[in-house]
């Protein structure tokens, strides 16, 4: 960059460095970089590197909009301007100041997310872990330029899959969307008329059917609607009931925010998911355990239900060990919640349930007055025995973590057959727990199965150690991807993504367009 009447601008003058301290001064980190490296530019010097690193930037920011990041954050148009406008050596100063602040606050959104989870939504327990301005800034001014901004984002498969959506979806809106909504409360194979039409043109337009003059909700349509509703995680009986017409009559737009939320999402997570990692998707009503993003186990799950405190929280920890004929030590809050109730009305309530004192001893039901406590003062743990009608089932799954969740096995298994699963009290249900603890015991027993069921039989409380801690992530996505096949689609079961969607809209992201 040159400065007034074409002379090179010797950045490292006075009055460079003089405005590189006063643009950098409300910030602690950037003035300290700029102190270390002793004002010398980053941005805009006429070196080559220097060039170079500013047409990677110019670049990266153009391209910012790609990622569902706020582009008007970085205010691209206005640093050009400035550039173009630089008459003197403090003209250059602020300049090199602002790209290193576009830099930044791009680096960082793109990294670790625009938002700070727990200040959205309290049940998120993501710590997103910020790096320091220095770092940012040193990394890009030793290395190819070019190479650090495209590794700042998610390496992640998905975030790949999920940038591809959103492009496919951006495509889509422009060209019109899906077109009309199906205007019907259900339909049935047989059924004919407008709507039908209606239906077969709008799975036409989402790429479940080929184009068809058929007015007949006949085997053809029954079967793309089938694969319609796996797809958006409802029961496959290819009848287009209230809950699958609601979900086909979702715009594409609604669609893009989705995918949006979740390239968000994304940016929270662990870097380093781990070779091996247990994946339950909040939304899905599923827990998967995959090895190198193939899903190598899956089965159905009850979620905590959409109410009150009862919600599963989101987080990752490590899996550590499972127990084997578990005995449940009833949390306080359900305890006074909704056993003191019940036993004060009747002493023998719940009568599968065994109260002990503070001293770890059993206490006869028929000792104590039940009316004389209340939440506050309620002296007693509850514990149920291991059994076949232990509320955990008779395997849980381990990963100590501050809120008490865990995974677990169930009597209630009448509940995975339904199709929206929030029932729990917060944990997370397995539908098929022992073949989940066969997988999980696969690299370190010969037998797997057989070692489970030898711990098993003797109906005694063990504890079985993984000798390879599996992490854990409990995610919410209500758009995400796999490996083969469409992008799936799920219900914003707590309202979350609706509460994301919103903050990222007033942190100014926007949709490329807006029409279903």
């Amino acid at each position: 960059m040159t400065g007034a009447g074409g002379q090179a601008a010797e950045p490292r003058s006075m009055a460079f460095r003089q405005a590189v301290a006063e643009a950098a001064a409300q910030d602690r980190d950037l003035a300290a970089y700029y102190r270390d490296t002793d004002y010398r530019p980053l941005w805009t010097g006429e070196g080559e590197a220097d060039r170079a690193r500013r047409a990677a930037l110019v670049r990266t920011l153009a391209n910012a909009g790609l990622h569902g990041l706020p582009e008007a954050r970085y205010d691209l148009d206005g640093l050009m301007s400035q550039m173009v406008a630089a008459r003197s050596l403090r003209d250059l100063g602020m300049i090199e100041v602002a790209l290193s602040r576009a830099y930044l606050d791009y680096a960082r959104d793109v990294q670790s997310g625009v938002l700070e989870p727990a200040r959205v939504i309290g049940d998120i327990k993501r710590e997103v872990t910020d790096r320091a301005a220095t770092e940012y800034l040193t990394e890009v001014a030793s290395d190819a330029p070019i190479r650090v901004m495209r590794a700042l984002p998610p390496r992640t498969n998905e975030y790949a899959r999920l940038m591809k959506e959103k492009l496919r979806l951006e495509r889509l809106i422009e060209e019109g969307g899906w077109g009309p909504a199906v205007q019907a409360e259900k339909l049935s194979p047989g059924d004919g008329g407008a709507a039908v039409i209606a239906l077969r043109n709008r799975l036409v337009a989402m790429g479940y059917l080929r184009r068809s003059a058929s007015s007949q909700y006949d085997g053809t349509i029954q079967t793309a609607v089938q694969d319609f509703q796996r797809d958006h995680g409802l029961e496959t009986d290819g009848v287009a009931g209230p809950s699958t017409l609601s979900a086909l009559n979702r715009s594409a737009a609604e669609r893009l925010q989705a995918v949006i939320v979740a390239m968000e999402r994304e940016r929270w997570l662990a870097r380093d998911r781990g070779a091996r990692h247990v994946l339950v998707n909040l939304t899905d009503f599923s827990a998967r355990i995959l090895d190198d993003d193939a899903v190598t186990f899956q089965t159905r799950a009850v979620i905590g239900k959409n109410s009150g405190d009862r919600r599963s929280p989101e987080f990752s920890d490590e899996m550590e060990h499972m127990v084997v004929n578990p005995t449940w030590h009833v949390p306080r809050s359900i305890a006074v919640k909704e056993y003191l109730p019940q036993m004060q009305r009747n002493p023998n309530a719940a009568g599968h349930l065994k109260l002990y004192n503070r001293n770890g001893r059993e206490v006869s039901r028929g000792a104590v007055n039940f009316g004389a406590y209340n939440a506050r003062n309620f002296p007693f743990a509850i514990k149920q025995p291991p059994s076949q009608r232990n509320a955990l089932g008779l395997v849980k799954f381990m990963f100590p973590n501050k809120y008490n969740i865990y995974l677990h096995d169930t009597p209630q298994k009448a509940l995975f057959d339904r199709e929206k699963r929030d029932f729990s009290h917060g944990c997370i249900r397995l539908q098929q727990p022992f073949d989940f603890a066969y997988e999980l015991l696969s690299p370190q027993e010969a037998d797997p199965e057989g070692y489970f069921h030898s711990v098993l039989g003797t109906g005694r409380e063990t504890y079985v150690q993984l000798e390879q801690h599996v992490p854990v992530h409990i995610i919410y996505r209500t758009a995400f991807t796999q490996a083969q096949g469409r992008v799936q689609y799920r219900d914003d079961v707590y309202d979350r993504d609706a509460l994301i969607w919103e903050a990222l809209r007033k942190a100014g992201v926007s949709l490329a367009a807006v029409q279903s």
